[in-house]
C-alpha cells in the first residue's frame, strides 16, 4: 500500500539517459509519486516552471544547460527541493551542486531504492510540523509552519535543508552541535554523505543570514567540534 504522504506528490526527474529516467520513474511511481520527466537543461526549467513539482531529481551533466545552471536558475525563483545526481567522483565535484543550492546528492551508479529513500527523506524535511509555530530571536523570525525566515522584516530565501539546519541550531541557542548531530537531525540517521556537506550548507546559510549586516555571524564555528547559534551575536571568529 502506498503511504499517504507520497500520494499526489509530484517529482520531476531530469537526466539525458533515457534508461536512467525510465528506471527512476518506475520506482518513484511504484512508491506512489506522480512523476514528470525532462532530458536536457532547458526542458528541465520549462517543466519545473510549468508543473511546480514538489522535488527535482536533477543530473549534474545535462545537454543544453548543465544541472548546476538549472539549479542556480531555479534557486533564484523557487525553494523546490533538489537532489543532484552525479557520476563525478571527487568530493569537490559532489559539493558543487550543494554550493548552488541543491539539498542532497546521489552518486552514480546508485540503487533506485536508495534514491526513493532519499526523495522520501528530503520531502519529510520540508513537510510543515503543525504542532510548532514560530521561533523569534532578536530580529530573526522563523515560521516553522510556513517554512519562512524573516530577518529585519525581510524574507530570507532558504533551501529546505538550510531551513532545517537553521531550525535545529536556533531551537537551542548557545548549544554546540557536532557535524554528525546536524547530519542526523537535518538529513536523517541513515544518511551516509560527507561531513563537508554540512559545511557547504552552513556556508550558504551564513551568506544569506549575514549579507549586509556588517556584524559577526549568527552561526559560530566551534573549531574541531561543529557549530552553534549565537543569540547574543557576540563577535566570535568563524570559518569563511
Amino acid at each position: 500500500m502506498t503511504p499517504p504522504a507520497e500520494q499526489g506528490r509530484r517529482i520531476l526527474v531530469v537526466d539525458d539517459d533515457t534508461k536512467t529516467v525510465a528506471s527512476i520513474k518506475l520506482y518513484l511511481e511504484h512508491a506512489g509519486y506522480d512523476v514528470a520527466v525532462a532530458y536536457d537543461g532547458f526542458q528541465a526549467l520549462s517543466e519545473a516552471r510549468a508543473r511546480k513539482p514538489d522535488l527535482l531529481v536533477l543530473d549534474l551533466m545535462l545537454p543544453q544547460l548543465s544541472g548546476v545552471e538549472v539549479c542556480r536558475a531555479l534557486r533564484a525563483e523557487s525553494k523546490v527541493p533538489i537532489i543532484m545526481l552525479t557520476s563525478l567522483a571527487t568530493e569537490d565535484d559532489k559539493l558543487q551542486g550543494l554550493d548552488v543550492g541543491a539539498d542532497d546528492y546521489v552518486t552514480k551508479p546508485f540503487s533506485p531504492r536508495e534514491l526513493v529513500a532519499r526523495v522520501r527523506a528530503v520531502l519529510r524535511r520540508v513537510t510543515p510540523d503543525t504542532t510548532s509555530s514560530t521561533l523569534e530571536i532578536n530580529d530573526l523570525v522563523i515560521d516553522l509552519n510556513g517554512h519562512q525566515v524573516l530577518l529585519y522584516g525581510r524574507l530570507v530565501p532558504l533551501t529546505p535543508t538550510e531551513f532545517k539546519l537553521l531550525e535545529t541550531l536556533a531551537r537551542a541557542p548557545g548549544r554546540t552541535f557536532t557535524r554528525q548531530e546536524l547530519v542526523t537531525r537535518a538529513f536523517g540517521w541513515d544518511y551516509d554523505g560527507l561531513d563537508r556537506t554540512v559545511d557547504a550548507h552552513i556556508m550558504n546559510l551564513r551568506k544569506k543570514l549575514d549579507a549586509g549586516r556588517g556584524q559577526s555571524s549568527l552561526i559560530a564555528t566551534v573549531f574541531g567540534v561543529g557549530y552553534r547559534f549565537c543569540d547574543d551575536r557576540a563577535g566570535e571568529e568563524h570559518d569563511s
